[in-house]
Parts: structure tokens; C-alpha cells; sequence
């Protein structure tokens, strides 16, 4: 098992996996969302990547999405783990745990300060995990569509 950055010609693959992590948190791609996020992973003036994880035939079965945003309380940046995915049949395989330290390994090397992420109340073998790196904060999140 190795983390390497999605390639331009594993799109077919990519949509794949996205849409099987978007069935998992019961919603769906809109229309152009595929277009639009595979746009920012290539875009090198996006702080936005995309890195999979392989088996031995080099063929992803998990991906993390992540991205630099603002904390102005910290005047600082953070780096914001958007999405992180690894297929049922592939679990317990420490994939999960593998591409968040990659992240987090990305993070040290650039010198960000801290790494942070959301996950829904049910995800409950996620957050079995996430909690091996720390305690969940108290904020709750509220999304209002416009």
C-alpha cells in the first residue's frame, strides 16, 4: 500500500471512488461537480490535492482530498482535510489511518500548525479513528444554502 497524487488519466476512477463517498454521506455530485473538483485538483494555482492510495497493482481504493484556508483568529493557515475515502471491501487495512498522517505529513513539512476536518454524527468507524488522534471539538457546524 503506498499515497501518491491522483494522475490526470485515473479520472474514471476518481469519479468512482467521489461518487461512492458521496452515496456513503447520502447526497450526490451536482451537476458539474465532478468537472469543477477535478479542475481544482490540477489547477496549480488551487491549494487543493487529491492523493489516492494503491494497492500493489498500483490501482487506487482510497483517496484524500485537502486544502490551505484561513484562521484569522490564528492568523494563520490551516490545513482543512475536505474529504478522506477508502472503499468498504479495503478497510481495516490501515489505509484511513495512512492518508490522514500523509496529510498530516504534508502539514509539518509546510509548517502548518494544525490539521482539522468534519465528519457526520453516524460515521462511526471513522470516528473510531479520529479519535486516536484527538479529542473532537466542541463547535457544531451550520450549513444554510443560498
Amino acid at each position: 500500500m503506498k499515497i501518491r497524487p491522483i494522475r490526470i488519466q485515473e479520472r474514471a476512477i476518481w469519479e468512482s471512488l467521489f461518487n461512492e463517498y458521496a452515496q456513503f454521506y447520502k447526497t450526490q455530485v451536482p451537476a458539474g461537480g465532478h468537472e469543477t473538483v477535478w479542475n481544482w485538483i490540477f489547477d496549480d494555482t488551487n491549494d487543493f490535492w487529491c492523493d489516492v492510495v494503491v494497492a500493489d497493482s498500483d490501482e487506487p481504493f482510497g483517496f484524500t482530498q485537502y486544502q490551505l484556508m484561513h484562521r484569522s483568529l490564528g492568523g494563520s493557515m490551516v490545513c482543512y482535510l475536505s474529504d478522506l475515502y477508502v472503499q468498504p471491501g479495503m478497510r481495516c487495512q490501515s489505509a484511513g489511518k495512512g492518508l490522514i498522517d500523509h496529510v498530516i505529513g504534508f502539514a509539518r513539512r509546510r509548517e502548518i500548525s494544525n490539521v482539522r476536518w468534519l465528519t457526520q454524527d453516524f460515521n462511526y468507524r471513522g470516528r473510531h479513528l479520529y479519535d486516536k488522534y484527538c479529542d473532537k471539538s466542541d463547535f457544531i457546524l451550520y450549513s444554510l444554502p443560498v
